[in-house]
């Protein structure tokens, strides 16, 4: 935690900032090993405080990094720590980006004359972007045990179950493995239903013939995992068995387009070329992927607008995909880590076509 800080005060003086309120919950647990629901981290150069109310104090003591102080507070964090800035004029960067509008008055509100505001989001977020090799451990732990509940939902097959069965079971195997819970709500999407990329899982049963987008994840000890299969339930038929060898053309293409110092938005276009040359490019209307860390989604972006470049440490997601009004949806995902050398596929499931009954 202490190198964390450290890194983030590195970049005050470009964000022309003394010190920072991280007040965003994921930031907040990154800096200071916290994950309870109430607190605010200040750092800077010779700051570094942690501010939370009663209901918490306990949980801060066993959490939070020793090089911070503790400070009680009421349920106003913000009061308590406007009492923290000391002396003379201060520039205090906050997230811009989290920040909701009645936090920002309300601090405002607060603050004396002497201080000024700046927004400075994004600084903590550039910082974890770049994960060190326990967080690398933690989010492929996740992944495998995701993998392993999705083999086992799987084996019990898929026609005639609903799709939200199908999602009650995969979590709960999940939870039951040690999760602490699922990275997002599952995506289970039959048939037509799998056409949008972000369905949610009805009660309506799973048909012979329809292929099945299954996107899910984990989060354990704090790091998310994300993943997608598209299965076949019975013979899904030759036009949808082209679509999905083209969309996992695209994705084998897409990663091993993922390599330190290329762009995002460069990564995109190589897989998005596979499609619009495979005659979908209209049925591919979102980014190829994203940063995985603490969020299951955070930088860096891979898509067409992408202003990122990839860096060793980098843990991003990589997930084309071919959706048909009417008729179904392929999306094949994994997670890659971006080395020195090149990058490593985090997931270990098959990408052929499984059926299954």
């Amino acid at each position: 935690m202490k190198g964390r800080v450290e890194r983030v005060t590195d970049l005050m003086p470009e964000a022309g900032i003394d010190v920072l309120l991280v007040s965003d919950r994921a930031n907040v647990r990154y800096l200071t090993g916290y994950d309870g629901s109430n607190g605010i981290a200040l750092i800077g150069p010779r700051a570094r405080s942690f501010v939370t109310d009663f209901r918490y104090v306990e949980q801060a003591a066993e959490q939070v990094h020793p090089s911070f102080s503790r400070t009680r507070a009421s349920l106003d964090l913000l009061e308590a720590v406007t009492g923290l800035l000391g002396a003379g004029e201060i520039r205090v960067g906050f997230d811009d980006v989290h920040m909701p509008v009645g936090q920002h008055a309300r601090l405002q509100e607060l603050l004396p004359g002497r201080v000024e505001l700046v927004a400075a989001g994004g600084l903590v977020e550039r910082i974890r972007a770049v994960k060190d090799a326990e967080e690398v451990q933690r989010i492929r732990t996740a992944a495998a045990l995701a993998d392993a509940a999705f083999e086992r939902t799987i084996r019990d097959g898929l026609i005639g179950r609903t799709e939200r069965e199908v999602q009650v079971a995969l979590e709960h195997d999940m939870r039951a493995r040690g999760a602490r819970r699922p990275s997002f709500d599952s995506i289970i999407a039959a048939g037509p239903h799998g056409a949008l990329p972000h369905a949610q899982p009805r009660d309506v049963p799973i048909r012979a013939g329809d292929m099945v987008v299954i996107d899910w994840g984990a989060e354990l000890d704090g790091y998310c995992s994300d993943c997608t299969r598209t299965v076949a339930a019975g013979d899904p038929g030759e036009a949808a068995r082209s679509v999905y060898e083209l969309v996992l053309s695209a994705q084998l293409a897409g990663l091993k387009g993922v390599r330190a110092g290329r762009g995002g938005r460069e990564v995109d276009a190589v897989a998005r070329e596979v499609i619009g040359a495979g005659g979908h490019a209209e049925h591919f209307g979102h980014g190829l992927g994203h940063g995985v860390g603490l969020e299951v989604h955070e930088g860096p972006r891979l898509s067409q607008r992408s202003g990122d470049t990839l860096e060793a440490g980098n843990v991003v997601t990589v997930e084309p995909g071919v959706y048909v009004p009417g008729r179904f949806g392929v999306r094949i995902e994994d997670l890659m880590l971006v080395t020195e050398s090149g990058a490593e596929v985090l997931n270990g499931l098959s990408k052929r076509l499984l059926s299954t009954e």
